[in-house]
C-alpha cells in the first residue's frame, strides 16, 4: 500500500542510520550510505571482527531503540528534544549519503521535521514527537515481518557467526516487539 512505501523510506533512513551510528561508535572507517527509490538501502563500512556483528545486528532493531529513546523523552516531558534530535540525526545521515535517492528523502524529511519545530505551537510539536516515536516503534515490526529471513544483515550474520538467517530474525522480531511493548506502555501511560 502507498502509505507504507512511504513510511518504508523512514524506516529504512533509521536503519541505515543504526548502521551508521554503531560503526561510528566502534571508530570504523565510513565509505557512505545509499538509499534507493524502491525504500532500500546499504551502509558501506568495514565490518570484519566482532564489531561487524553488532554493526549488521543494529539495523533492524535500530528504529526500535530509537523509538524507545524518543518514548523516554516525551515520559520526561521533553517532546521537543525529541525533534531536534530527530532532526540532528537526519543531518548525520545526510553527511553521510552517497549521490541516491537519499537525497531527496532525507533533506524532504528534515525540511519537515525542522518547519515542525520551527513554525508549529507546542502542542502540535508535542503531537509530532508522539507520531514519530510510533512510527519507530511499530514500523520496525513491520520492516522485520516483512523481509523475513531475506534479509542482507541476516545473510551476513550467519557468515560471521554460523548463526542461521532464521534465528537472526527470530531475535530482531522479538527485540522490536519489546520494544513496542516497553515503548507503548511509556507513551500510553504519559498520554
Amino acid at each position: 500500500d502507498a502509505g507504507w512505501r512511504i513510511v518504508r523510506h523512514l524506516t529504512v533512513m533509521a536503519h541505515e542510520g543504526a548502521h551508521a551510528l554503531v560503526a561510528a561508535l566502534l571508530l570504523r572507517d565510513f565509505h557512505g550510505i545509499e538509499l534507493d527509490a524502491k525504500a532500500g538501502g546499504g551502509t558501506y563500512v568495514p565490518t570484519g571482527g566482532l564489531g561487524g556483528v553488532f554493526i549488521h545486528l543494529a539495523g533492524y532493531v535500530g528504529p526500535s531503540l530509537f523509538g524507545l529513546g524518543a518514548a523516554k523523552l516525551i515520559v520526561l516531558r521533553h517532546s521537543a528534544t525529541v525533534l531536534w534530535i530527530v532532526f540532528f540525526l537526519l543531518a548525520f545521515l545526510l553527511v553521510g549519503l552517497r549521490r541516491s535517492f537519499g537525497l531527496i528523502t532525507v533533506v524532504l524529511t528534515g525540511a519537515l521535521v525542522f518547519g515542525l519545530i520551527r513554525f508549529t505551537p507546542m502542542g502540535v510539536q508535542v503531537t509530532g514527537a508522539y507520531g514519530i516515536t510510533w512510527l519507530l516503534l511499530l514500523s520496525a515490526v513491520r520492516r522485520v515481518l516483512e523481509i523475513r529471513t531475506g534479509s542482507d544483515d541476516g545473510d551476513k550474520l550467519r557468515g560471521k557467526t554460523g548463526v542461521p538467517r532464521l534465528i537472526w530474525f527470530l531475535i530482531w522480531l522479538a527485540a522490536t516487539l519489546a520494544a513496542v511493548a516497553v515503548g507503548g506502555r511509556m507513551l500510553i501511560l504519559q498520554a
